[in-house]
């Protein structure tokens, strides 16, 4: 069967700002209202996929979202063309206008929770999209996650794409950023689930992911109980800016690697995949006089993505914030002897600044042969196609971007005909709402 693991990255989308939306995001906030740049950020995010791709990793592309976001305004009461709708909410409310021009469906570790084929009841690969209730600007992108998915993966022999989670306060579903999968060494073969959400504990930010939400994805995949464990996040990580279990722990196959301090119960949830996958699980825990809670977000180390090269061999694709930092460095080096083969770093500091490292720009989904030939052409990427979407970046994306600019109609105007262009450039046809039926 020989399953893969196919990374689909996000691409930046041409309204990347630096609105500080994000609660408990220590990056987001300290970069707020600073001047973005939307082209070097989405050529720092091709640039990434080109890495992979040029290492022999399987690599897709999901699409940014429309934004700003003109029907979620409308909801809101404000009434008129689309250029009068847009200045009157800029009027009586930027924030609100920034949370609807939020490219935050960059970072598609949060666009759903995935289940392989070999691991669902039904044998059918399950894609569930995150309702990301917790922020507003978020909240709006399930929708249209759910549409390109359904594109993307549309055989329904093979697939199933789910509606995502009803949201709310109680069932806050945040992806696969809260979400990770085991094995004994392979894709193939039935794997362990690791679901991480929060709880009552947490003295400054409320937790993102519900133990509500990670309990029903697991039943909506037909996931096996014996092999699926929850676990709760440590309160200290989520209050030190641990938003998702991705930015303190991070896995591949039979590695874990988490800090000392990711979870609630730490013993007892490394035991219960252990029971399941016995000596084939290999955990690597950092200590906190190695790295302390602080150090890791600030580098975002555990951000990085652990991937497996065509030959088998660990590759950790770190931001290069790590080699900036001495205990984030000494980290990463100490990771070397224990699991990791090769350690290679990326500037990806327009995404970093908004909070968000190299996993939080994939989703990860194990698919067989079969499976991945029945996916799109257009949207797995080769040399030839990042070449034409580094164009495509230079032909429409503006250079420098302030919340100022986000009043601007003719923004709006430039993302639609980069968005249409690029649905032609990916062979997928009209997907978005603007570009009707």
């Amino acid at each position: 069967m020989s399953a893969v693991e196919v990374n689909f990255d996000g691409l930046v989308g041409p309204t990347h700002h630096y609105g500080g939306l994000g609660r408990g995001n220590l990056a987001s906030q300290r970069h707020a209202r600073l001047v973005s740049s939307p082209r070097t950020a989405a050529l720092q995010g091709i640039a990434k996929m080109r890495l992979l791709v040029e290492r022999g990793i399987p690599q897709g592309v999901l699409l940014p979202h429309e934004r700003p976001h003109l029907p979620t305004l409308r909801r809101f009461g404000f009434t008129g063309s689309d250029t009068d709708v847009l200045a009157r909410a800029f009027r009586r409310d930027p924030g609100l206008v920034s949370a609807v021009s939020s490219a935050s469906a960059m970072w598609t570790a949060n666009a759903a929770t995935v289940s392989p084929s070999s691991d669902t009841l039904d044998g059918r690969v399950h894609l569930t999209p995150a309702n990301l209730s917790s922020h507003l600007h978020r909240s709006i992108e399930s929708r249209t996650t759910h549409s390109v998915l359904a594109r993307y993966f549309a055989d329904t022999e093979r697939f199933v794409v789910h509606e995502a989670i009803p949201g709310s306060g109680e069932s806050g579903d945040e992806g696969a950023a809260n979400h990770t999968r085991l094995s004994s060494g392979t894709h193939d073969g039935a794997g362990v689930h690791l679901f991480v959400h929060g709880g009552a504990g947490g003295s400054t930010y409320r937790a993102r992911q519900s133990a509500l939400a990670s309990a029903a994805i697991a039943r909506q995949h037909g996931l096996d109980p014996v092999r699926t464990v929850f676990a709760q996040q440590s309160p200290a990580a989520i209050d030190a800016g641990v938003f998702h279990n991705d930015v303190i722990a991070v896995g591949d196959r039979d590695l874990l690697i988490c800090h000392e301090e990711a979870y609630a119960d730490q013993p007892a949830t490394i035991g219960a995949m252990r029971s399941i996958l016995g000596a084939s699980l290999h955990v690597v825990t950092v200590p906190r006089r190695l790295l302390s809670l602080s150090q890791a977000v600030n580098s975002y180390l555990f951000n990085s993505q652990l991937v497996a090269l065509p030959d088998g061999a660990r590759l950790l694709l770190a931001p290069s914030e790590v080699t900036e930092q001495p205990q984030a460095k000494e980290a990463t080096e100490w990771l070397l002897d224990r699991g990791v083969d090769e350690v290679v770093t990326l500037d990806l500091r327009q995404s970093m600044s908004n909070g968000g490292g190299p996993a939080c720009l994939r989703l990860r989904v194990v698919l067989t042969p079969d499976e991945l030939a029945a996916v799109p052409e257009g949207v797995i990427a080769d040399s030839d196609r990042l070449d034409r979407l580094e164009q495509w970046v230079h032909r429409h994306y503006r250079d420098e971007l302030a919340l100022t600019d986000l009043a601007d109609p003719s923004l709006l105007d430039e993302g639609r005909r980069a968005l249409d262009e690029l649905t032609s450039l990916l062979e997928l046809g009209p997907i978005y709402e603007f570009q009707g039926p």
